[in-house]
C-alpha cells in the first residue's frame, strides 16, 4: 500500500461539465464571497458562465432538497452547495450545519453525482470571512474544483 497522496490533477479537463450551484441568502455577505470564488473556479477549468445554473435558497438548511431535485433531473455532471452558518447563542446552529451536510451528503450517494461541499460553519463571523477568500482561501472555490475533480473521476470509471 503506497502513502504517498496523489496530487490534484493540474491538467482538469472540465470544460464541457453542465454544474448546478445552491447558494443560501443567508449570511449572503459571506455567501457573494464563496459564490464568487465558485464562479472563478469555474471559468479557469474552462466552464462558461452557459453551462452553469444558480439557485438560491434562504438558507442553508434548505440547499438538501433542491440539490435532490437537480441531481434527479440529470441536467448536472457536478452540483455545488455554498452557503455559511455561523454559530450562536443557541443550539440552532448545530442543527441546521448538520443536517445541511448530511442532506448534502446523502444527494450525492444516491444520485451518483457529484456535490461540492462550500458551506462554511463557523464560531465566529471572522472565521467566515477568512475562508470567503481570506488569509484561509474561499471555500466556495475549493468545493467547486473537489465537484469538478470529482466529476472527472467518475467520467472515466
Amino acid at each position: 500500500m503506497s502513502t504517498r497522496t496523489p496530487s490534484p490533477p493540474t491538467g482538469l479537463d472540465a470544460a464541457k461539465l453542465r454544474v448546478g450551484i445552491v447558494a443560501a441568502r443567508f449570511n449572503g455577505a459571506i455567501t457573494e464571497h464563496l459564490l464568487a470564488g465558485a464562479h472563478e473556479a469555474l471559468r479557469r477549468h474552462g466552464i462558461t458562465d452557459a453551462a452553469v445554473r444558480e439557485f438560491w435558497v434562504p438558507g442553508a438548511f434548505e440547499i438538501p432538497v433542491v440539490l435532490e431535485r437537480l441531481a434527479r433531473s440529470a441536467s448536472f455532471d457536478a452540483l455545488v452547495a455554498i452557503g455559511c452558518v455561523v454559530r450562536g447563542e443557541t443550539p440552532h446552529f448545530e442543527l441546521v450545519a448538520q443536517t445541511c451536510a448530511n442532506g448534502c451528503a446523502e444527494v450525492a450517494r444516491t444520485n451518483g453525482i457529484p456535490v461540492g461541499f462550500g458551506v462554511i460553519a463557523t464560531d465566529t463571523w471572522a472565521q467566515a470571512e477568512a475562508r470567503a477568500g481570506g488569509e484561509h482561501g474561499n471555500k466556495g472555490a475549493e468545493a467547486t474544483l473537489a465537484a469538478l475533480e470529482t466529476a472527472a473521476v467518475l467520467r472515466s470509471l
